[in-house]
Order: structure tokens, then C-alpha cells, then sequence
């Protein structure tokens, strides 16, 4: 009875290890993969040749066309005005920008016009006797005289008789000698020659000025000036005169340039041509980085398309009854990133992109 039951109970732990074995064998069997299908979906544009204009970008810096350095002439103290001589100042055309003070020198000039006077007064009675016809407009001169204002032109004598006793008197060379001195007076008040803004200022008032000092700079506000390096491959192709699209670095605002000069010289180490463009807008600024759109030439019968669209920049895919064709082709300009390509004959189906999608599939 015994013997049985252990045969009975080997049988069974036989049949549990089996049983064990084989679903631990059935559990390590791989799941069947999922196959990947790559499907590629293809557009497609029809060609129609157009005029395709070549246009080569262009950066730079903006520079004021009218700029002037203010350097004085004379020497003396720099006096206030009604505005601070401070960098970011604005004047108007006229505006007096440095005053110096001119003391001394106007009472140099105040004297010698007094004796220009005295000397005309002098010689009147002489003017009456032997000059009669000359008598009435030289007492006119004495009669409008202003020691305050500038000196006026001489009366224009009648006969030579008459010029060469005046230039006998010393008149002539006491009145140049004071156009001379008023000529320097004027130095010491220097005034706005256009309306602009004072980007330098290297004086304050008070100061000692000398002569031949660097005081500041005065530019002109509006109207700029944009040099920009083109390559010399393009130099026949700019013209003075035509307009040039130009927008700020983050391309929020756009203006429009005229091309004013080009040089005629070529830079030897970068082998670019130097062309300037004009600018004018109240939202520009000196030292502003703009960005150029040049429009060098224009192609006729031609289109422009992806440089990625190019099979070894020669060579491009066509499709003919639903099937890609690599059709040889013409390029005559390349950009970053489009090509202008001439001799696809139009109503040619051409690929326009090419997209790779993923399908996933269980099988």
C-alpha cells in the first residue's frame, strides 16, 4: 500500500515539473513585431517661367550723410546758451550750438570801426570841394552807419581820380581790415548749419577753449547712408539710382534705399565693390544694423526654386505618366537657399517637396 502511494505521488510531482517547464518555456516566446511602412508622399507644382529678379542680400551699418566736426577757431571761455551742449542735444538749422565769449575781440572791432568813421568824416569836406558828384552817397554811408552791425560795402567811387585819393586817406585798408576782424568775430559763435542731433560733445560751459580744439560732432537727422560689400561678379549689374528694399535686424519694419554712388574700385583682398545706399526715415539711427535686398539683374523665362530640390545642383525630379524622371537643367543662380533655374519648358510637373511618414502597422 505503501509502494503505491509513493509511486502515485512521483507520478504527480513528474507531471507538475513537466507542467512547470513548459509554460515557463511558453512565457519567453517573443511577441510578433509590429513592421514599419514607410509610405513617401510626393508634391508636385507645375512650371511657368517668369521674370525672376537676382537679388543679392546686403548688411551693414547706417551712417549720417551730413556730418560735420566742430573744432574751434578762436580761443576763449565757452559760454551757455539756451540749450546744454550735450550729446543727444537736438538743433534746428541756425540754432546757435557754441557761443564764446568774444569781449575782448568785439572791443577790437568796435574800435577800429570808429576810426573807419572818423576817417570817412574827415575827408568829406575835401569830397565836397573836389568830388562834388561823389559828396552825396558817401554822407548816405555816414548817415546810415551802425557801429553796432557789421560794416557796409564802401560806396563805389566815379572816377579813378577819386578812388585813388580815397586809397591815399588809408579808407580802403582800415575796411578790409575790419571785414577781416569781423570775419574772426563770427568764429565765435558756431550755429547749426542743417537740423540735426550733437552725437559728440567733448566740452562743457565754462570751459577754456582753445584754438584748434575738438569740441564735438553734429550730424544730420533722417537721412543716412548704408555702405554695403557686393561681390564683384555683380558690379555691371548695380546701377545709380535704382531702389533697394532694406529691413531692420529683427524684421519688424522696412524701408526703401536709392543706390546714390558705387566705387569704382575693387577691393583686392575680399574681391567685393563698395555700393552706398540712401536712406531716409525718422526711425532710423546712426550706427543702425540694417539688412539689404539688392536687385542685381532680372532673368526672363525662368523660375526659382529650393536649392534642396537640386540633385547635384544640375539635375532635377520630374514626373512623367506618375513616374519620377531626372531631368537635366540649367541653373544660372544660386542663393542660400533657392536656385533660378532657365530651360524647364512650362506645364512640366516638377517636385515641389518630399515627405517621409511613418506608418506603423500590426501584422
Amino acid at each position: 500500500m505503501r509502494t503505491a502511494l509513493r509511486i502515485v505521488l512521483g507520478l504527480l510531482i513528474i507531471l507538475g515539473a513537466a507542467y512547470g517547464a513548459y509554460s515557463i518555456f511558453n512565457s519567453k516566446k517573443k511577441p510578433k513585431p509590429k513592421i514599419k511602412k514607410e509610405v513617401k508622399i510626393v508634391q508636385v507644382d507645375t512650371v511657368k517661367n517668369t521674370t525672376v529678379p537676382i537679388i543679392i542680400p546686403a548688411q551693414g551699418n547706417l551712417q549720417a550723410k551730413d556730418r560735420i566736426e566742430l573744432y574751434a577757431e578762436v580761443s576763449g571761455v565757452f559760454k551757455p546758451v539756451n540749450k546744454l551742449f550735450r550729446t543727444g542735444q537736438e538743433y534746428k538749422a541756425g540754432e546757435t550750438i557754441i557761443l564764446i565769449d568774444n569781449t575782448e575781440f568785439y572791443a577790437q572791432v568796435q574800435s577800429l570801426r570808429s576810426s573807419l568813421n572818423n576817417q570817412i568824416t574827415a575827408l568829406m569836406p575835401d569830397l565836397r570841394l573836389d568830388y562834388p558828384e561823389s559828396f552825396q552817397q558817401w554822407q548816405d554811408y555816414l548817415n546810415n552807419w551802425n557801429i553796432n552791425a557789421a560794416t557796409a560795402a564802401l560806396p563805389e567811387p566815379k572816377s579813378d581820380k577819386e578812388k585813388y585819393y580815397i586809397t591815399g586817406r588809408n579808407i580802403y585798408t582800415t575796411y578790409y581790415n575790419i571785414k577781416n576782424l569781423e570775419q574772426r568775430l563770427g568764429k565765435y559763435r558756431i550755429r547749426a548749419p542743417f537740423t540735426g542731433t550733437l552725437t559728440e560733445a567733448n566740452v562743457t560751459e565754462g570751459t577754456l577753449v582753445r584754438n584748434g580744439q575738438l569740441l564735438g560732432e553734429f550730424i544730420k537727422s533722417g537721412t543716412y547712408e548704408l555702405p554695403v560689400a557686393v561681390s564683384s561678379e555683380f558690379a555691371d549689374l548695380l546701377k545709380v539710382g535704382e531702389k533697394v528694399a532694406l529691413e531692420n535686424v529683427t524684421r519688424t519694419k522696412t524701408y526703401t534705399g536709392t543706390i546714390t554712388r558705387i566705387n569704382a574700385k575693387i577691393d583686392q583682398a575680399s574681391q567685393t565693390i563698395d555700393a552706398i545706399i540712401e536712406v531716409s526715415d525718422a526711425d532710423l539711427k546712426e550706427g543702425m544694423f540694417v539688412q539689404a535686398q539688392l536687385e542685381a539683374e532680372k532673368i526672363d523665362q525662368a523660375i526659382e526654386i529650393s536649392r534642396s530640390l537640386l540633385q547635384n545642383d544640375k539635375a532635377l525630379f520630374t514626373v512623367q505618366d506618375s513616374v519620377l524622371k531626372l531631368m537635366e537643367v540649367n541653373p544660372v543662380y544660386f542663393s542660400d537657399k533657392t536656385a533660378v533655374i532657365k530651360d524647364v519648358p512650362d506645364n512640366t510637373v516638377i517636385i515641389q517637396s518630399l515627405y517621409q511618414v511613418l506608418m506603423k502597422a500590426c501584422l
